[in-house]
């Protein structure tokens, strides 16, 4: 296995480790990921009416704080100081789309951060729809995009990502 294509999170004898990233430059770091929920036309019909309350906007608020608690769920990500979280909760044909984006200014970036934000929001309209049908499907979460750091760019080939049923 090449340098390159060796995972990080192993030390030589195959062992789990938290990655040292105590020499990298602090750097502005960006992710966006993104979630899909397919709904029935029943369910996104119910939608404006749920009686536990407005759950797009509880699964923006549910991905917010999922995004700041990702060091806590993911073993070997690094806390870091979030400057940015923002989820987008919108009602397209077939489901919703969630979209996380995450920024820092950290040594190391915020793609968990953002996965973990879209993924949380998505279970959270599961979450307060789930009375209405129990076979809702969670799909597709996805990193889009993520900038900084010395990996560089990255943009999910278009048609890469699909968030439509």
């Amino acid at each position: 296995m090449s340098d390159a294509s060796k995972l990080s999170h192993y030390d030589e004898s195959g062992r789990a480790h938290m990655v040292d990233v105590s020499e990298k430059s602090a750097t502005r770091r960006e992710a966006v990921a993104e979630a899909f929920v397919e709904l029935s036309d029943a369910v996104l019909a119910a939608l404006p009416r749920n009686p536990k309350g407005n759950p797009l906007e509880v699964a923006r608020f549910a991905g917010i704080q999922a995004a700041k608690k990702t060091a806590e769920l993911i073993p070997m990500c690094h806390p870091l100081p979030l400057s940015f979280v923002d989820v987008e909760a919108v009602v397209v044909a077939g489901g919703v789309r969630i979209r996380a984006t995450a920024a820092t200014v950290a040594g190391t970036g915020v793609e968990m951060e953002a996965m973990t934000a879209a993924s949380v929001a998505a279970l959270t309209v599961y979450d307060m729809t789930k009375a209405l049908d129990k076979s809702i499907r969670i799909r597709e979460i996805v990193l889009v995009s993520k900038s900084g750091g010395k990996s560089g760019e990255y943009r999910r080939a278009s048609g890469q990502a699909s968030t439509r049923p």
